[in-house]
């Protein structure tokens, strides 16, 4: 025992400099004002108070209805998809997993310039329309490309964990089931979907979370015109160098993170004590 406790000391003095020293420094900072000059702040709760005003709603709103939005394209894709894999022998699934996971392995603003090629009015896209009689449709800097874009973005975020959850369960159950007289929507609905919840579950928050706080894609396939509260942060931080107000952000957005996580982990739970 003293030996592990000896083992686990330098784990805890490199994630307490890489993960509590920040987080202290940005709650400091979020709490006071004076800049980024930790011997000129002083305490003050302004900051918190500065996203009551109606333009910092809307960035919280916009964030959330196009997170929310995301997150239901993903789920319904991404569970159709986790669903088909395990339908597949083990060794045609690992490569179907390779695949989803493949996108992944790029660059996020590689990525995004590819859409931006495709969705341009001068893009791929618009190009066979045109070709083919058609008028050419605007698409970038619209609702559309963001979530087009967050959706490929974010799906393997989603496939990957339902896919584990649907991998794992027992396939007598299924056949229980049937033996029992149930059709095949009750048995998917009553069995496949109940144990699968815990992947949906960490799907969900996963792909939610990330929606909300990336600033990349909203910037370029929203053509700057889509702040949301990733770029909201950048820009405090970056362009006007309001470290104070950018922290207060960052604060409130960890603290929804924190309420998200502990609201699906309760309804997991709950689920577990039905069953």
């Amino acid at each position: 025992m003293k030996h592990f406790r000896k083992m686990i000391w330098p784990y805890m003095i490199w994630a307490g400099i890489i993960v509590v020293l920040p987080l202290l420094m940005i709650i400091l900072y979020s709490v006071t004002k004076g800049g980024n000059e930790l011997l000129n702040i002083q305490f003050t709760f302004e900051n918190f108070k500065r996203m009551t005003e109606p333009i910092y709603v809307d960035v919280f709103v916009k964030s959330f209805k196009l997170g929310i939005i995301s997150v239901i394209i993903c789920l319904l894709a991404g569970y159709t998809l986790a669903y088909l894999i395990t339908s597949f022998s083990e060794k045609v699934q690992s490569v179907l997993i390779l695949v989803v996971t493949i996108p992944m392995w790029i660059n996020t603003l590689l990525r995004t310039y590819a859409w931006i090629s495709l969705l341009s009015d001068n893009g791929l896209i618009n190009t066979v329309l045109v070709k083919l009689g058609f008028e050419p449709i605007n698409m970038m800097y619209t609702d559309f490309a963001v979530v087009l874009g967050l959706v490929s973005d974010l799906l393997p975020f989603m496939v990957i964990p339902i896919y584990t959850s649907l991998s794992k369960m027992d396939h007598s159950l299924i056949e229980a089931a049937h033996d029992l007289g149930a059709n095949r929507f009750k048995t998917f609905w009553r069995v496949t979907f109940k144990l699968s919840i815990p992947g949906v579950l960490n799907g969900v928050i996963m792909t939610f979370l990330l929606s909300i706080s990336t600033f990349v894609i909203p910037k370029l396939l929203g053509g700057g015109q889509y702040t949301l509260i990733g770029n909201l942060i950048e820009n405090q931080f970056i362009s006007i160098g309001d470290w104070n107000f950018g922290s207060a952000i960052s604060v409130i957005l960890a603290f929804i993170i924190l309420m998200s996580i502990t609201f699906m982990k309760k309804i997991d739970k709950d689920e577990i004590e039905e069953e």
